[in-house]
This record gives C-alpha cells, structure tokens and sequence, in this order.
C-alpha cells in the first residue's frame, strides 16, 4: 500500500460539493476540509453578507461560492436548485448541515418551536436531496462510465441528541435528529443501488453558534466528555472527508458519531 493510494483514497479532486449551512460552525469546517482536500465547494446560508465573507475567506483553500439563501422554506429551496444548475450540471457531495434549535419547558413549549425545528432539520434534507436528485445522478453516471470507483455522497449532519437523550428540554431538536438518522438509512437504501451513498455524522460538542455552551465554556464542558477537549475543525473534516472520499464508498446508511464518547458517557 503507497501513499499515493492513500492519498487518492481521500482525495476530493474534482469533486463538486454543496454544504448546506456553509458559512459557520460545523457547516464551515466541513467545507474547509473538502477545500483543502481539492473539492470546489459552493455554500448557502440565509445570512447573505456572512455567507458571501465566509466564501471569500474559504476562497484561500480553493474554489468556494457562496449561494446565500433560505432554504427553510420550499421556495428557497427552489431557489437554491435553480442557482446551482446554472453553474453546474453534477453533484458529487450534498452536505445537509443547516440546522436550528430550539429549548423551552415542556409546559410552554410552543407549536412554532415545533414547525421551524423539524421543518428545517429533517423534512428540508429530504426534499433538497430529491430537488438535487438528477445532479446526484449525474454523478454517479459520469463514475461509472469513466470506470471511476466513487458513488455520489448525501452526508446529513445529524446529532448525539437523536442518538442519547439530552438533559435539556430541546424536545423538537432530539425529535428531528433522531427522525433524520432513520431517514438516513431509509433514503440510502433506495440510492445506493444508483451509485448515491447515503451516510450521517453525529457531532458532540463542537463550538458553534448552536451549540454556545461548547463555544464559550470550553473548559467546563470538556470535563463531562470522555476525552477531556471539545471537538476541533480538524475532527469535523476528518469525520466528512472520510464518508465523502472514495474511502466511504461502502459506508451505506450508518451514523458516523463523532463526540469524544459523550454517547456512551450518557449511558
């Protein structure tokens, strides 16, 4: 075994990305990964001004666009398809990383604390991956025919609260996480067959936006993790670089939990 097939094994040369949420937190790191590893990266958020920074500062790695739009709404999703297409005819990876949260006691958790949470984390994967499904095809199509050996990659960025329960009232959060890991398998069981590989990340603590408690208390939440550190960019692009290089192929429907073992620490 070389090293230049282990350097193929993971590279991402060529490759055409779409990372949902792009512009920050762990939607950033991924796409800074794909960057490095030579993939040209497009992003979208519904912050166009910190979408459109975001795509310059990444732009030193290598080839990023920014796409800003909201995609929590049919429209914008629509609206995303559209953008893209007139730039490109194939998509090699589908990163649905846009997320929200949402934390209020069980007596007055509200229906809008509902809608806008499962909306945005679980029904808009789906429907922005059969909205890209022909992208996704093409693809696959142009592998096979050129005897390549990658599939095309959805990675849905799910969480270690759809796997383990968390202690904070976030019910439409845990609810749309744990919805998007089985979605995962049952959408991959219907892609693999066309050469599209289906898989998940379930991130731990990672400093986010989101996840503000990682961010501005490193040090207090390190002491609950397994590992004693919080997750780094480094761990997020390792995790995504794996399940979308030619090194995942095979990884069909699995959630990849990348959190230090806080998993298994919750029992």
């Amino acid at each position: 075994m070389t090293s230049n097939f282990t350097q193929n094994l993971f590279s991402l040369q060529g490759r055409v990305a779409l990372v949902t949420g792009g512009y920050r937190g762990i939607g950033r790191m991924i796409a800074t990964g794909f960057l490095q590893q030579g993939a040209t990266v497009y992003i979208c958020g519904r912050k166009a001004l910190e979408c459109d920074t975001a795509a310059k500062e990444m732009s030193q790695f290598g080839a990023c666009m920014s796409l800003p739009c909201d995609i929590s709404q049919p429209e914008g999703v629509a609206d995303l398809v559209a953008r893209f297409r007139a730039r490109e005819s194939k998509l090699d990876i589908l990163v649905n990383n846009a997320g929200a949260a949402w934390a209020e006691p069980f007596e007055q958790f509200p229906e809008k604390g509902w809608d806008k949470v499962v909306d945005l984390n679980m029904k808009t994967p789906f429907f922005l991956t059969q909205a890209l499904y022909t992208e996704l095809q093409a693809s696959a199509r142009q592998a096979a025919s050129s005897m390549g050996s990658h599939c095309a990659k959805v990675i849905n960025i799910a969480s270690i609260d759809g796997v383990s329960v968390n202690p904070l009232e976030t019910y439409s959060y845990a609810a749309s996480k744990a919805g998007l890991i089985h979605l995962t398998r049952r959408m991959a069981l219907k892609l693999a067959p066309e050469g599209i590989a289906v898989s998940a990340i379930a991130p731990g603590a990672f400093a986010s936006d989101m996840n503000t408690v990682a961010r501005d208390h490193a040090v207090e939440t390190a002491k609950r993790i397994p590992s004693r550190r919080i997750g780094t960019a480094e761990d997020m692009a390792g995790a995504a670089i794996y399940l979308a290089s030619r090194a995942g192929d095979y990884v069909i429907g699995s959630t990849l939990i990348v959190d230090g073992g806080v998993t298994y620490a919750r029992g």
